[in-house]
Formats: C-alpha cells, sequence, structure tokens
C-alpha cells in the first residue's frame, strides 16, 4: 500500500533542485522489456519526463542482469522479501536458477538510489524485480496463475533500506506526486491506487 502522507509532505521541487525519482527503464520507453520491447506504453509514467522539476533516473535491474531479450521469470515460494531472505526463488519459465542475478541486480538498483538520493521510486508493477504491490506467485504462464500480496526483489530491497515505492498504477499516488512537479497541476480526484481497484479488492478479499 502507497504511503500518500510521505507523498503529500515532499518538498516542492524546483528546475534548480528538482525531485529525484527512480523509474524502472522500461516505464520511460527504454526497450529492455523480456522481448526486447518496452513492454508497452504507460502514460501516467511517461508523464513524469515533461516535467523539468523532476529528475528521472532510469535503470532496467533484469536487462542489468540477464540482458534483453530474456526469458521471463518468476517469484516462487514467496515473495521478494523472502528472496532477499533465502526463503524464496526467481526462476525463469523454463526453470534456470536467476535467484543470485536478481538478487545483484538490487543490490545494483540500491547503489544507484542511494548515489542519486532518490526520494521515490516508481516502478514496474507485477514485475518479480519491480513490483511493489503484486507480484506473480510461481509461473505466470501456468494455466491456473496465481497473484499475491507482496513486493519483487528489487522493490523489496529498495523498502528494506526505507525508499518509498509506488507503480504506475497507483494514479492516485501519482496525482499528489504531479502536483507537486507543477503547482498548477489541478488533482484528479477520482484517481485510485492499485490497491483500490475492484480487482484487487476481490481477488485478495479486501
Amino acid at each position: 500500500m502507497t504511503d500518500r502522507n510521505y507523498l503529500k509532505q515532499m518538498r516542492v521541487p524546483t528546475v534548480d533542485s528538482p525531485l529525484r525519482v527512480l523509474l524502472s527503464a522500461c516505464l520511460a520507453g527504454v526497450t529492455c522489456g523480456y522481448d526486447g520491447t518496452a513492454n508497452g506504453t504507460y502514460p501516467s509514467a511517461l508523464k513524469l519526463l515533461t516535467f523539468d522539476t523532476l529528475k528521472i533516473v532510469k535503470f532496467c535491474p533484469e536487462e542489468f542482469s540477464f540482458g534483453s531479450p530474456r526469458e521471463m521469470c518468476d517469484i516462487h515460494g514467496g515473495d521478494g522479501y523472502d528472496v532477499l531472505r533465502g526463503k524464496a526463488k526467481v526462476l525463469t519459465e523454463t526453470g534456470a536458477d536467476w535467484t543470485e542475478g536478481m538478487i545483484v541486480a538490487s543490490l545494483k538498483m540500491l547503489e544507484i538510489a542511494i548515489k542519486e538520493d532518490i526520494e521515490l521510486a516508481v516502478l514496474m508493477d507485477v514485475s518479480a524485480a519491480c513490483g511493489s504491490q503484486v507480484v506473480y506467485s510461481g509461473n505466470r504462464f501456468d494455466t491456473n496463475k496465481v497473484y499475491q500480496i507482496g513486493a519483487g526483489v528489487c522493490a523489496a530491497q529498495l523498502m528494506n533500506h526505507g525508499f518509498k515505492v509506488i507503480s504506475q498504477r497507483d494514479f492516485a499516488s501519482l496525482e499528489l506526486l504531479y502536483s507537486k512537479a507543477d503547482p498548477m497541476h489541478l488533482i484528479d480526484e477520482k484517481a485510485i491506487d492499485h490497491h483500490q481497484i475492484s480487482w484487487y479488492k476481490e481477488y485478495f478479499g479486501e
């Protein structure tokens, strides 16, 4: 669940002192997805690139460790926090164990976040690396694919070290970020975050 109070209390940036935002590279249109694409187009994230009061730092942890194109991978036996604790694994669709490489990627993302003094991360939802609220439990290609509440490995690494993470589907939170970047932005009061959508509530029984 996103911390909107944190977003509301974030400082008002300027061109000379922009807010520092870490962004999953695919969300910025970088063709670093598993299939060599950008995993689609996400206007909610691309909008962040239009503000001169935001400094966007782009990074794709999976491309860093595994290149692109690559196999699809998911978390088995837990979520990203469990992977970091040695209680779960990251496996590809063909069963290759990418756990070590994903942890290395998470440490690189953390290194970048610390070096750039990141104030917020906006990461790709559901990803085994970057998911912040929901990830797959096991192989997403199974006939009965299963979702779980939890974070991907790299998002979990950031959050373990105090960084705030939201996704491109946390529309209410993004509205707050837009309003920080541009005081003239009119917040869409109807916007909701991922955990508030009907699918999430029905699937997880909340």
